[in-house]
């Protein structure tokens, strides 16, 4: 069996960071609404930088924002704001900070509407790229084609975060993610 091109190709000092991502979460459903608000705010912060780099300050993102707890970043401050955009271990962007604490107060208003952040997801459940792009950037603050797309991909709704030959798409077919529904 063969993993993933992008992973037989990263070099061994990289290589362990995106292995574990790429072996135990990507695409692999997710209805958690805080983990899946922590994955958006990851595939925001990532935009115009690597991957790898998001992945290994995954931690300190984690610690920055209150473990993802939506409610405590719907309700951040400026002091907070001024507390993020001052930690190095994250990626100090007033916009995608911002967007961070915006789409907190967004999901919230979306849980009181639809039960949940992952309610929200299933409601719109299936769309083809484009038309979530659509939503998302009418809903959403900074979420272009390519973070949604990730998004979708790491969270099991879209297909293609594995190819068939991989050895971790076989495991996420068992976990069934909504695009094979």
């Amino acid at each position: 069996m063969s993993y993933c091109n992008f992973i037989t190709t990263i070099t061994d000092p990289k290589k362990e960071c995106h292995r574990k991502y790429h072996d135990t979460l990507y695409g692999f459903p997710l209805d958690d609404d805080n983990e899946l608000f922590g994955r958006l705010i990851l595939e925001i912060n990532q935009a115009g930088l690597s991957w790898e780099t998001i992945l290994k300050k995954e931690a300190n993102f984690r610690k920055a924002y209150d473990n993802f707890h939506i409610k405590k970043i719907a309700a951040y401050g400026e002091a907070d704001r001024k507390r993020l955009l001052g930690d190095a271990g994250i990626i100090r962007n007033r916009l995608k900070i911002n967007a961070a604490i915006e789409n907190a107060k967004t999901i919230l208003q979306l849980q009181k509407e639809c039960g949940s952040f992952a309610q929200w997801l299933l409601s719109h459940h299936p769309k083809p790229k484009e038309e979530w792009v659509k939503l998302f950037k009418k809903t959403f603050r900074f979420t272009g084609g390519e973070i949604v797309g990730e998004f979708l991909m790491s969270i099991g709704h879209l297909p293609g975060a594995h190819v068939p030959e991989c050895p971790i798409y076989k495991a996420v077919l068992k976990a069934k993610p909504l695009w094979k529904k």
